[in-house]
């Protein structure tokens, strides 16, 4: 069973794979076509991308989605 989270969840893995990269929030924004604050906002969990959106961010870090935004704790549900 799944639980409701009650605050938004960091994405710190799109984070760390963005500074690994030596990328600012604008760079990686500005290749994938949306604003800085778009960016900000999904790293912090306030914004949900669309599907698009995560795989054009999953090209320019050279990740999966997996990588960046499946939740491992998420898993099978049996």
């Amino acid at each position: 069973m799944r639980t409701v989270r009650s605050e938004p969840m960091k994405n710190l893995r799109l984070k760390s794979a963005r500074a690994a990269l030596d990328l600012s929030q604008e760079e990686l924004a500005k290749r994938c076509g949306v604003s800085r604050q778009t960016m900000s906002a999904i790293e912090k969990g306030d914004y949900n991308p669309t599907i698009n959106l995560c795989i054009s961010i999953c090209r320019v870090l050279g990740k999966t989605l997996d990588d960046l935004f499946w939740d491992d704790a998420e898993g099978d549900e049996t």
